[in-house]
């Protein structure tokens, strides 16, 4: 059985990702603790949780509202993700030749192959995406750091947010493909002179297309 903040975490994050709440309107902690049928005390640490995480903003006294991505979010998010996946796969470079990185590369291979798949075919942003998030967060948890592992995943709303808006432009599935084939070539051939810049590359590419939709 999950903890009661945990269920209440789990419970409203399913109504946001399902689109099952409107931007705009403000939420009861009350009502919803009420109709979930928990306390408000375990309710209310969930409401932080995900405040933390970008799904909602607060507002005292009288519940939550959707947050609406802007500037701000897109440029810090972005620098997190650079700076964290930069140094990742500039380890993976480096310890190229070892078993550990050969499984990984092979891992990636098969989520690239599944992302190019989709990319000529179907074009599902939602399918897509599920394989771009799987491609980095492999090379996160590759380094077994327990902090990076955490703070990436408390992006992942933010970066599933703005992937939604840069692959809705025509051709970006197929860029971001070949900017991860280049990251991973960089990473098996043990080219630590470019992975940080290819690695940025991908990083800035995103950014440009979301501010400009903002």
């Amino acid at each position: 059985m999950l903890p009661l903040n945990e269920q209440a975490y789990q419970h409203l994050q399913k109504l946001i990702l399902s689109n099952r709440l409107s931007y705009g309107q403000i939420y009861s902690e009350t009502r919803l603790s009420r109709e979930l049928g928990i306390s408000r005390t375990p309710f209310r640490d969930a409401v932080h949780r995900l405040a933390q995480e970008g799904y909602i903003d607060i507002i005292p006294s009288k519940g939550f509202t959707l947050h609406q991505i802007n500037v701000d979010d897109v440029n810090e998010t972005l620098q997190i993700r650079s700076a964290l996946e930069s140094y990742c796969t500039l380890q993976i470079a480096r310890e190229s030749d070892t078993s550990r990185a050969q499984a990984l590369f092979a891992e990636l291979n098969e989520l690239l192959y599944k992302m190019e798949t989709v990319a000529s075919t179907s074009h599902s942003i939602e399918t897509f995406c599920q394989y771009d998030f799987q491609f980095h967060t492999s090379i996160i948890n590759a380094l077994n750091n327990k902090q990076f592992t955490s703070l990436f995943a408390a992006l992942m709303y933010r970066m599933r947010k703005l992937a939604e808006l840069s692959l809705r432009h025509e051709d970006r599935m197929t860029d971001t493909c070949a900017e991860h084939r280049a990251i991973l070539n960089a990473m098996q051939s043990g080219d630590t002179a470019h992975i940080y810049e290819i690695t940025i590359f991908h990083m800035e590419q995103p950014k440009t297309i979301s501010l400009e939709d903002l």
